[in-house]
């Protein structure tokens, strides 16, 4: 068996050994499992019941880490995305009305044409089309969206009549919680703590009991079962299929997950000093965001958290190969991660989001016409509480910014042909 894994990874010309990578996959794992809690508790907001949804996480990780283990042979951890855990629940369930069920076949119709561009000469044309500035403001758009989420759950602000935002109670014990968690989350991930995230759950789980948010007796029921999770699996709807609404989540969503997945993986490959790695890595990506809409989640994305195990030592697939068992096995698990509160999960979603506000740095701020669009997509994602308008408005305004200071060589066909199906959709929505 040792020597099956050696020649299908080949760790000699990687540079690694056995134990380095199940080292790697094993600190991977411990970084990103917080997204099992997370993921789950934003499902439920769509009505996919909390303990289905650990599943679907859980299942989803599994495949998407094996799959890019075995096709990718990258250290790369697939795991549902935060920001797109966001687009589905809050802009495609609770904007654009669609159920679950039919966000779910949106995923799948989504998942196929990413799969379409990662299988073919797409995606290097999108990659080279569309701006720069515009891919790094949708991350920082995503982010901010996170921390208001973050900052609602956590009770710290409120969303009033008209939905105009207010400060919480700071005299509630769950505001109280959130604040004294996010204070030790901080302190843990500024110390660079390893699997930071995880303790800081344990202890803000902790704190939720002593301030007495937390009914313990949920703990007598540790049976595992899948019973919960029967009416998830496979269970997408196309009864949608045929409304303006289910396309406009589909261009929205695989707006987001080709854009996103592109940087990340090239990211990912780069830093590996592998960009050999880019093009199958892509397309296990691709494969693992469709497997999503079957599981029963909003679908996979290349995490961030995959260069702490590249950090730790990992070249090959079985990096990610060890994190997707780790995945599996905490399946038995389940009763425990259902009692963590939304107050141990509110630094997180902060935290999280702080982070990706640091690709505003990337944008290029001496050309009016080329950071305006982006300020635009990133402050409209959070004010108009959905990603899809607020990338739209970006997409619109970037061509004619161009046009305006003529710099018409700058815009490109398969930026037009988006951009215009962006104002087409906002039209669609007047008429």
């Amino acid at each position: 068996m040792r020597n099956f894994f050696t020649r299908r990874f080949d760790f000699e010309r990687n540079g690694t050994t056995i134990k380095k990578e199940m080292l790697a996959g094993t600190v991977s794992f411990f970084t990103i499992v917080y997204i099992i809690a997370v993921n789950s508790l934003i499902l439920s907001e769509a009505g996919i019941p909390v303990e289905a949804g650990i599943i679907a996480t859980i299942l989803a990780s599994f495949f998407g880490c094996v799959l890019m283990g075995i096709l990718g042979n990258a250290p790369i951890l697939l795991v549902p995305g935060m920001g797109i855990n966001a687009l589905f629940v809050y802009t495609i369930v609770q904007s654009l009305g669609l159920s679950w069920q039919e966000a779910l076949a949106v995923v799948f119709t989504s998942g196929i044409l990413f799969s379409i561009i990662a299988f073919t000469r797409l995606s290097d044309l999108l990659s080279r089309a569309i701006p720069h500035a515009l891919k790094e403001a949708i991350t920082v758009g995503l982010g901010l969206f996170l921390t208001l989420i973050g900052l609602e759950k956590g009770g710290l602000v409120t969303r009033g009549e008209n939905s105009m935002i207010a400060l919480g109670n700071l005299g509630d014990p769950h505001v109280q919680a959130t604040l004294l968690t996010l204070v030790i989350t901080l302190f843990l991930f500024m110390r660079n703590v390893k699997a930071n995230f995880l303790l800081s759950i344990l202890f803000g789980t902790f704190i939720a009991y002593l301030f007495g948010l937390l009914d313990m007796h949920e703990l007598k029921n540790t049976a595992f079962s899948f019973e919960p999770y029967k009416n998830v699996f496979g269970a997408m709807s196309f009864a949608s299929m045929t409304s303006l609404a289910f396309w406009i989540a589909v261009f929205s969503l695989t707006m987001v997950l080709v854009f996103e997945n592109i940087g990340l993986v090239h990211g990912h490959t780069a830093m590996l000093k592998q960009p050999e790695k880019y093009r199958r890595s892509l397309q296990a990506n691709a494969l693992s965001a469709l497997s999503c809409a079957f599981f029963g989640t909003s679908p996979t994305v290349s995490t961030v958290e995959s260069a702490t195990g590249i950090a730790a030592g990992g070249r090959t697939g079985f990096t990610a190969v060890t994190a997707g068992v780790l995945f599996l096995a905490s399946a038995f698990f389940i009763p425990v991660i259902k009692l963590i509160p939304s107050s141990a999960i509110a630094p997180i979603l902060m935290i999280i989001g702080a982070l990706m506000l640091q690709h505003i740095k990337n944008i290029e701020l001496n050309d009016f016409s080329e950071w305006f669009p982006a300020f635009v997509i990133i402050v409209m994602i959070p004010f108009t509480y959905s990603i899809a308008d607020g990338i739209a408005f970006g997409f619109i305004l970037y061509p004619l910014l161009k046009i305006a200071v003529g710099k018409t060589k700058e815009v490109s066909v398969p930026l037009v042909t988006v951009s215009l199906l962006f104002l087409m959709n906002f039209v669609f929505h007047i008429i």
